[in-house]
């Protein structure tokens, strides 16, 4: 099989060559939409800029991976926006790996291990605890790993979030502003690569919101809590369930930002007022949280993949990770905007 160039990436994205250079490089003149469907052609084509020069004079790439079933995701853009942004000031570039089923994932590690076409490789919001540390060293992946947005672990090192603890923070903050009953649209985990890889992101914020309500002695109902798929869509419509029923919460709080959006659709259409009638507070702070002046919980999306490709450069020109940089949590912060 023929190595994909640039041009297949502009073709399967139906773009101009130049604007796949452009995303490439970073340049901000395009337009989100467009970069995300050449990001989803680099990643579908396992495109890499051409390295040869580099590997043949030292060995080295200059490349860095990164490995992600979440290519569309605002939260993903906005880490692998971090990612780039230091391998760029370090002339470093980046190739994406897509995994869309979990019997793509063993195959895929094996195929980036023998292809030596990344000098380190950084996992992006999926785990890989499913494996053993002995299976992983059977994959003869030879490259220095780290994970951003994962679950603690021994086996490499990782930069996460308390996702309980970021509940717990969204239902007391609505509590400080007076709130009683409190509902909740979630993300539903209905494929097998979802439950397999450990995407309970949106179960355990759950479960730290509930674990707040109970100390609080408020009412815990479960009419209150919908859950569906990961997009405002189908928040909206979870959202107008939760508002039609009898003695309605009087706030809600979205797992993710983009399913907030829904919920805050869903008030518009009832004819409601946000948040005098319904307050709404979400979690992620992407960027379109701001314009939507949406309060949220804040967990540095952007810094979590400065921090990750940090990391990994700094592994690459030592040899070695550093030990504080085996788990690293980061604080989560309240945002508060007008929705709460």
């Amino acid at each position: 099989m023929r190595t994909p160039t640039i041009r297949d990436v502009a073709q399967r994205a139906g773009v101009g060559v130049g604007t796949v250079s452009r995303v490439i490089n970073g340049s901000p003149q395009v337009a989100a939409g467009t970069r995300q469907k050449v990001l989803e052609a680099i990643a579908e084509l396992g495109f890499s800029p051409n390295k040869a020069a580099r590997q043949l004079s030292g060995g080295k790439t200059s490349t860095v991976g990164v490995i992600t079933p979440f290519l569309t995701y605002p939260s993903f853009v906005e880490r692998l926006a971090g990612i780039q942004d230091v391998l760029d000031h370090h002339d470093y570039d980046l190739v994406l790996y897509s995994i869309r089923h979990p019997q793509q994932t063993q195959r895929k590690l094996r195929e980036i291990g023998a292809q030596v076409a990344v000098d380190g490789l950084i996992v992006l919001s999926f785990l890989l605890q499913t494996f053993t540390h002995e299976e992983l060293r059977r994959m003869n992946l030879k490259l220095p790993l780290i994970a951003v947005d994962h679950d603690p672990q021994d086996y490499y090192p990782h930069i996460f979030i308390d996702n309980v603890a970021g509940g717990r923070m969204a239902a007391e903050y609505l509590i400080r502003k007076g709130h009683r009953k409190i509902g909740f649209v979630g993300h539903v985990i209905e494929s097998a690569f979802e439950n397999e890889s450990g995407f309970t992101s949106s179960q355990r914020r759950f479960k730290g919101m509930k674990d707040m309500l109970l100390e609080a002695g408020l009412p815990i109902n479960d009419a209150w809590y919908q859950f569906g798929a990961p997009n405002e869509y189908s928040a909206c419509e979870q959202a107008l369930h939760i508002l039609s029923v009898p003695n309605r919460p009087t706030a809600i709080f979205a797992a993710y930002d983009t399913l907030a959006f829904g919920v805050q659709a869903a008030i518009d259409k009832l004819g409601m007022k946000c948040p005098d009638d319904v307050a709404v507070i979400g979690f992620d702070d992407v960027k379109a949280a701001s314009y939507m002046r949406l309060t949220t919980v804040n967990q540095q999306l952007f810094h979590s993949g400065e921090l990750g490709a940090q990391y990994m450069l700094e592994r690459l020109k030592t040899g070695s990770f550093k030990p504080d940089h085996w788990h690293v949590e980061l604080a989560l912060t309240v945002i508060e905007r007008a929705t709460a």
